[in-house]
C-alpha cells in the first residue's frame, strides 16, 4: 500500500511539474489575480492570529485537525503535514466574488485554488484570509478525498 502511495505521490509531483508555466500574461506586471471585475487582486498579509491545522493519515483514518475551524478575516491558517502523506488543501465551490482575493493569497498553487503537496514531515503551508469575504470554505485533500478527507473554514 505504501509504494502505490510513493507511486501516486511521485505522478503528482509530475503533473505539478509540468503544470504550463506562468499564469500571468507576458504585459502584467501586477503579480496578482484577475477579480471577476476586471481589475487584478494582490495578495494581502495576514493581520491577525496565524492558526494551524493538522494533516494526518493512520489507524484512525485520513483527515485535517480540526476539522472545521472559526477564524477572524485577516487571520491566517498553518496547514502542518504530520503523516500520511501526500497532503494539499483544495478549496471547492467557492463563491465568484471570493474567488479571486483568496486565489492571490494561496502562493505557488499547484492549480486552481489548489495548494502544493505536502509531502515530508512538519511541512507547512500558510494561506493569509485578510481580505477574504466572510463566509464558509470547505477544502478537501486531493489525495485522500476517496477516504473523505474534508473540512471548513469559517471566516468571520
Amino acid at each position: 500500500m505504501r509504494f502505490k502511495g510513493l507511486v501516486f505521490a511521485a505522478a503528482f509531483a509530475g503533473l505539478g511539474a509540468c503544470g504550463g508555466g506562468d499564469k500571468a500574461g507576458a504585459g502584467d506586471t501586477t503579480g496578482g489575480t484577475a477579480s471577476p471585475a476586471g481589475g487584478a487582486v494582490t495578495a494581502a498579509p495576514a493581520t491577525g492570529t496565524v492558526h494551524e491545522v493538522r494533516m494526518l493519515g493512520d489507524e484512525r483514518g485520513y483527515r485535517y485537525d480540526p476539522v472545521d475551524i472559526t477564524i477572524k478575516q485577516g487571520d491566517a491558517i498553518k496547514w502542518i503535514m504530520i503523516s500520511g502523506a501526500p497532503h494539499n488543501v483544495a478549496f471547492t465551490n467557492v463563491a465568484a466574488d471570493a474567488r479571486a482575493q483568496l486565489s492571490a493569497n494561496m502562493p505557488n498553487q499547484l492549480s486552481d485554488l489548489s495548494s502544493p503537496m505536502l509531502l515530508n514531515l512538519n511541512e507547512s503551508y500558510e494561506v493569509s484570509f485578510a481580505g477574504v469575504k466572510p463566509g464558509k470554505y470547505e477544502y478537501i485533500c486531493t489525495p485522500h478525498l476517496a477516504n473523505n478527507m474534508r473540512a471548513s473554514v469559517t471566516v468571520q
